[in-house]
């Protein structure tokens, strides 16, 4: 049974705009408007103006003098492509540094994000399938370097899923992150580093 833990309103409100930017609901470049924000989710505008600063830092935003806050645009090949470089070498320093160091509690609770993931392609919600496939990777960063890997790796990951469109099949994605979960298990450094390399293009 999972954890039903009290999830405070600010990062309800994060969570929901991160998703309409993900999905496209927000598409990019759009202005958002601090007031809009806050009739939507029945706040002031304080929370809101905290959660555009957030978003802001994540790099989801851009925030300029007298233009207000808007989605920050797609990334363009060269830069995605460097972008891709960058998170394959933050996550294969962090399965470099966790081969032997995790333990049966990691892998289930793994399996558990993986469940979730088949979940969400069943229910064809794509949102929930980017935020639950985030939360499979960030798992291992946050176990490899804590907060200060996962601050270097977030913002990166958060710009490249706004031109993501290599979701395929599902049994395809779920079975890529099931290779890199075998090789943890059997400590194959080689094999896990393959298998991520395998899933993030």
């Amino acid at each position: 049974m999972k954890n039903s833990k009290i999830v405070p309103i600010r990062d309800q409100i994060a969570d929901q705009i991160r998703s309409d930017i993900i999905s496209g609901d927000l598409a990019p470049n759009a202005k958002l408007n601090e007031q809009q924000l806050a009739d939507r989710f029945g706040v002031s505008r304080g929370p809101v103006r905290d959660v555009l600063l957030q978003l802001t830092k994540e790099g989801l935003l851009v925030s300029k003098n007298n233009c207000g806050v808007s989605v920050n645009s797609v990334l363009d090949s060269d830069l995605q492509s460097l972008m891709i470089d960058i998170r394959r070498k933050i996550e294969t320093y962090a399965v470099k540094t966790l081969i032997g160091k995790l333990d049966e509690a990691d892998f289930a609770a793994m399996e558990e994000i993986l469940a979730e993931l088949d979940d969400a392609f069943k229910e064809q919600d794509f949102t929930r399938v980017t935020r639950t496939d985030i939360d499979f990777h960030h798992y291992l960063i946050q176990r490899a370097g804590g907060r200060e890997l996962s601050n270097l790796w977030y913002p990166i990951v958060l710009r490249m899923r706004m031109n993501y469109k290599r979701i395929g099949s599902a049994k395809a994605c779920v079975d890529e992150h099931k290779d890199i979960l075998a090789a943890l298990k059997t400590k194959d450094s080689r094999a896990a580093i393959a298998a991520l390399k395998a899933n993030i293009k």
